[in-house]
């Protein structure tokens, strides 16, 4: 989940931060002090903070106090850790998956799991929303259907269709029938009148058969509607016979283990990254403590529609993109598992003055959870409950540092043995960076991963 930066010195108390962040807020102007109440209200309520550069002679300071202030309102006072988990089985894997609110107010994950999609392909997918749900859930309903409907997707390029798919959930989230579909898929009320609004203005009938896309344009009040300013990162795996596709934007991440060794087949796009740096300034965009417009700390989302407001520049070049990295991995029978989950499991590696602040013990590195997965399946059978001892290991005991407090969604899934036994032999893997999705098309994306360690694994050449 795109959140703020959550963690704060063990060394000082936070009577003596509210106490200073009162001192400096007094000394405010006016203009001043009403930017940082406000914010603190959105974000009190789970919206992103927004502060521009020019409101606060302090920008820094300021950031700092709105999301200390605001942490009371992002968190529960006891986490919830009912789990919704999921087990099935397919032709070539079986999965099993869980999600767990956490310490958060709401749950704004989102998942897909679908072992057969059709004869011969598997698809899974987790959905971290950021500023409200309805993007994650919109995604795990039709970014998977969009991939099977993308031309591309018939003559086997499973790499070209999901990108498509990817930068297609934008495009359907626009207009009325956009609007309506979010609608359904936010809170009670919404759904309410997203239904009413369905049965006034969606096409009747030979209306809807008329239209090139099934996605029919739809008149109504909210036609001129731009988007969701709320988003959400998409991590998606695709299996087919021995190929592997995962695609990603965001901090979501996929991870595979070969012979035990974890590899990760994905990128966290965090603004701070050369190539995201990059493109965000020659959008018109800037980075302030490690987020974009001061604001989100992704480079890359589905939705955050006000980062995509330049009609000069594709969707791929626009201050976040939806654009995802994709990777192609032919798998062979030295694959054990593979994970997908959210970012409230993983480590990170944070950048900035910050750094030094952040206390990880609650969340994991990628050989950290392949190593605790291994050791699971030696008494545990049901990937479920492998999952659940997952994210009760990375829930944080409280929320002092931050750390382990984000909703949680992991999705694990074991490879039938055999996979590649009528297969040419593997391509050996090695630590590379994945190839960046903006300047080589899909179709010749890298087939190349990198390890924690970033050490060669043995047959890597």
């Amino acid at each position: 989940m795109a959140t703020p930066h959550h963690s704060l010195a063990r060394s000082i108390s936070a009577h003596s931060i509210v106490a200073f962040a009162f001192r400096f807020i007094n000394q405010c102007s006016p203009a001043e002090k009403t930017s940082i109440y406000l914010s603190c209200v959105f974000a009190r309520f789970g919206g992103e903070i927004r502060i521009q550069k020019a409101q606060l002679r302090n920008f820094n300071l300021a950031g700092f106090l709105v999301v200390y202030l605001s942490r009371m309102g992002i968190y529960l006072s006891t986490p919830r850790t009912e789990k919704f988990s999921e087990d099935g089985d397919g032709g070539r894997v079986r999965y099993g998956l869980s999600s767990m609110q956490g310490w958060r107010a709401s749950m704004e994950d989102a998942h897909a799991a679908y072992p057969d999609v059709d004869d011969s392909t598997s698809f899974f997918g987790v959905y971290d929303g950021h500023g409200g749900k309805v993007v994650a859930k919109f995604c795990a309903k039709f970014l998977h259907q969009q991939v099977l409907k993308n031309e591309a997707y018939s003559t086997g390029d499973l790499s070209t269709s999901v990108q498509k798919a990817f930068l297609r959930m934008d495009e359907m989230m626009k207009g009325q029938r956009g609007w309506r579909e979010l609608a359904v898929l936010g809170d009670k009320i919404n759904k309410f009148t997203g239904m009413i609004e369905g049965l006034i203005w969606s096409p009747k009938g030979g209306e809807a058969n008329d239209q090139v896309d099934d996605w029919a344009f739809e008149e109504g009040p909210h036609s001129d509607f731009t988007g969701p300013t709320s988003g959400s990162t998409a991590c998606v795996a695709i299996i087919r016979n021995n190929q592997l596709v995962v695609a990603n934007a965001g901090d979501s991440r996929c991870v595979i283990s070969r012979k035990g060794q974890a590899y990760n087949l994905s990128r966290d796009h965090k603004p701070d990254l050369e190539v995201e740096k990059e493109r965000i300034l020659r959008a018109g965009g800037f980075i302030h403590a490690g987020r974009v417009n001061g604001s989100l700390n992704l480079a890359r989302a589905i939705g955050d529609m006000e980062f995509k407001q330049n009609k000069f520049l594709p969707a791929e070049k626009q201050i976040v993109t939806a654009n995802p990295d994709v990777n192609t991995v032919d798998l062979c029978d030295d694959d054990d598992f593979l994970v997908l989950a959210c970012d409230g499991i993983w480590k990170f590696r944070f950048v900035g003055d910050m750094s030094s602040l952040i206390d990880a013990r609650d969340c994991m590195s990628s050989q950290q959870l392949v190593d605790f997965i291994h050791e699971q399946l030696k008494s545990e059978n049901k990937l479920s409950a492998v999952c659940e001892r997952v994210l009760d290991r990375c829930l944080a005991p409280s929320t002092a540092t931050g750390e382990g407090c984000d909703n949680m969604t992991m999705i694990l899934v074991q490879f039938k043995k055999s996979v590649a036994a009528s297969a040419v032999e593997e391509e050996p893997l090695s630590p590379s960076q994945p190839v960046e999705a903006e300047t080589k098309p899909p179709a010749t994306e890298s087939k190349l991963l990198e390890n924690e360690t970033d050490e060669p694994p043995e047959n890597s050449h």
